[in-house]
């Protein structure tokens, strides 16, 4: 296999080529985890109906993978990775901070998933017997690490490669599971649910844009940049939210079929999204499971590798992009085995580490998206000059980042970690920190809109002179 020479460089006009179905297979490959069934309980968590639920999980998911989508367009228009482009919104040094940041999340959602997938395999062997858990843990650890960091380090069309197979065996894997396990939905008790407020539906619907889509904005050019120019741009977004969106809709809405029809079950997934799902299965398939839940969490951690790479050496890290892969794969490795084997309780801080990012990379994604489809082209060379049209530091763009974050973070509840208390300062102003909308995430909501409004206000122009 060959391994991929370029990194933050404009691709050359000889390397793009394929068409943009091609982008379902790396989007549906990375969102085709089984994490999703356990989404469905989330969503019911805030205390809303099965059929509450499903539209929230649709709209969530595919106004999320929309900005992903949109953010594509990118990466067909200059060929270049995602927090490259960034550049031309915050200007060539200035976006070392948005880099920064969607960098931190990348690596902090591979050691997630890279920690389910090995967590998953010791759940699934607890119940099989005849192995020592750690030694089962150990095993779904090297699969999953093996799988990931190979095809990370080898670059783009290893990745475009493995992750058709990743989908397909997945997928197949998956529909094996429901038809396993849809005589354990008990439609009556579904259906009996009844609908929550106005407010739990709309925190859902932001759970789940913000747990499903809205993280992958700031990798989205990185998986279009070698198509060519004249791809369709209306095809670029359409094969990216289909691909993307599919799979993780039919499995949320399954997941909170499962979830409304046993309440043991919907406890279990709180404390342990991937392994609950074993106990309503046959012990024959929980080997197979252990598979799909490995390859399943392996797809998306693929997809941050390879992004946390170019994030790094987008900031200015002097390394080839290989290396800046391998370097994220030894931080992961690290990670995963505090969290695993010995960490008493890093998870949920970790959790709320990451939502906390998640606000400034709402705000990011939103000016990024606005910079976009305001712009017909950007000018390539530009892009690597601080002496170009896009400045060192754009800081008007800056200041919008500042403010829509403090205005989110006031508006978000963490409970993951007490060290994140302080987040909420402006829940006052509609309930307090108990009141209705208090876990209704409107803080993501506001740090959207005030990327949207702000930048289009401040850069129209300045964009249409450019």
């Amino acid at each position: 296999m060959n391994l991929e020479l370029n990194g933050t460089n404009v691709i050359a006009e000889s390397e793009r080529r394929g068409k943009a179905s091609s982008l379902f297979w790396p989007w549906c490959g990375a969102n085709v985890s089984l994490l999703a069934l356990s989404y469905g309980s989330f969503f019911l968590g805030f205390g809303i109906s099965f059929w509450q639920a499903t539209v929230a999980a649709f709209l969530g998911t595919v106004l999320s993978f929309l900005l992903v989508g949109f953010s594509s367009l990118a990466g067909k228009k200059s060929n270049a990775p995602t927090m490259v482009l960034s550049r031309a919104s915050f200007g060539v040094h200035g976006s070392v901070i948005p880099g920064l940041l969607s960098y931190l999340l990348f690596v902090g959602w591979e050691i997630v998933l890279m920690s389910l997938a090995t967590l998953a395999t010791g759940t699934v062997f607890i119940r099989l017997g005849g192995i020592d858990q750690n030694t089962a843990m150990v095993l779904g650890f090297g699969i999953a690490i093996s799988l990931t960091i190979s095809a990370a380090v080898l670059g783009f069309t290893v990745i475009m490669r493995i992750q058709r197979v990743l989908t397909i065996v997945t997928i197949v894997a998956t529909i094996f599971y429901i038809s396993l396990t849809v005589g354990k939905v008990d439609w009556t008790a579904v259906s009996a649910i009844p609908n929550g407020s106005a407010q739990g539906f709309i925190g859902a619907l932001i759970f789940g844009a913000t747990g499903i889509g809205l993280g992958w904005v700031n990798a989205a050019a990185d998986y279009s940049r070698y198509l060519p120019r004249k791809t369709s741009s209306a095809a670029v977004v359409g094969w990216t939210v289909f691909g993307a969106s599919i799979v993780p809709i039919i499995l949320v809405t399954y997941g909170a079929a499962l979830s409304g029809s046993s309440k043991e079950l919907s406890e279990a997934i709180a404390s342990d999204p991937i392994g609950a799902l074993t106990t309503i299965l046959p012990t024959w398939y929980l080997l197979i499971f252990a598979l799909v839940a490995i390859l399943g969490l392996v797809g998306g951690a693929i997809l941050n590798l390879y992004s946390s790479g170019l994030a790094l050496i987008s900031i200015g890290f002097p390394v080839k992009r290989h290396v800046a892969a391998s370097i994220d794969a030894f931080l992961m490795l690290l990670g995963v085995i505090y969290f695993v084997w010995i960490a008493d309780d890093f998870f949920f801080p970790f959790q709320g580490f990451l939502i906390t990012l998640g606000v400034p990379i709402a705000v990011w994604s939103a000016i990024f998206v606005t910079d976009v489809l305001l712009r017909n082209n950007f000018s390539e060379s530009d892009l690597y000059s601080h002496q170009g049209r896009y400045g060192t530091w754009n800081r008007k763009s800056i200041s919008i980042m500042v403010v829509g974050t403090l205005v989110g973070w006031g508006f978000v509840t963490n409970t993951f970690a007490s060290w994140l208390s302080w987040q909420g300062y402006f829940l006052f102003l509609i309930g307090g920190k108990d009141g209705s909308w208090a876990y209704a995430n409107l803080g993501v909501f506001f740090a959207l809109l005030i990327g949207f409004i702000g930048y289009f206000l401040v850069a129209r122009k300045t964009i249409a002179q450019q």
